[in-house]
């Protein structure tokens, strides 16, 4: 199986941030998407997610179709965006049992995806009382829970120590040494060797589309 985009075009607000970008991964790979803010990372990472629609192009992977199958794509696709989806009164336990029923998986894993993210201790504790980097380390404890091929990391490591940023690339490793694919926005290197480097900046177009008329006023400035 590998994640094959070809030819993607996505318009946000009055610009278009890519057009006829494309890109393979394959089984056991990793992208790591680069360049600036505003770049078109997280638009990307949304596009793959299926949270977003494309005006053009298509993402396989597989046989699967985003287009066509798109419930079939998605169910083997996890993301992790730049928020945590926590709620303040679940305690980390109720957080991942949660996350186990809404993915389809085992409660049995839990004390496992705590632990894997160094979070065991606090199983019983309330979202509400956790640091930022435990509450980041409990956002990312679900690649550890829930089982998909396609990993789509958005700068998982924010908020995170050096010892947890480490632990989060050894995951990646792991993930695709058994066969599974990662395509991460981050700034630190993964340490996967067969991983290519994408810059969604290079597809831009710099086009304007529908832009408001210049004697709106309010878009003027003459209404403040």
């Amino acid at each position: 199986m590998s994640l094959v985009a070809e030819n993607l075009t996505v318009t946000r607000g009055y610009r278009t941030v890519f057009t006829g970008l494309g890109f393979a991964v394959p089984e056991g790979g990793a992208l790591i998407l680069a360049g600036a803010n505003g770049a078109g990372k997280s638009t990307l990472l949304r596009i793959l997610a299926g949270l977003l629609p494309v005006e053009t192009g298509e993402v396989r992977l597989g046989d699967v179709s985003l287009r066509a199958e798109r419930g079939d794509f998605i169910d083997q696709v996890l993301h992790t965006g730049h928020l945590d989806a926590l709620k303040p009164a679940f305690t980390a336990w109720e957080t991942l049992a949660f996350q186990a029923d809404l993915y389809g998986a085992s409660r049995k894993r839990i004390a496992g995806a705590l632990e894997a993210l160094d979070l065991g201790f606090l199983a019983d504790q309330p979202v509400r009382v956790l640091s930022a980097g435990q509450k980041r380390r409990l956002g990312l404890a679900r690649l550890a829970l829930v089982e998909r091929p396609l990993w789509l990391l958005d700068e998982p490591t924010v908020s995170l120590d050096a010892r947890s940023a480490a632990r989060v690339a050894q995951m990646a490793r792991e993930h695709c040494a058994g066969g599974g694919m990662v395509v991460a926005a981050t700034h630190i290197d993964l340490g996967i060797e067969a991983a290519a480097k994408l810059d969604p900046a290079a597809f831009a177009s710099g086009e304007a589309v529908g832009l408001p008329v210049r004697d709106n006023a309010v878009l003027d400035g003459e209404a403040w």
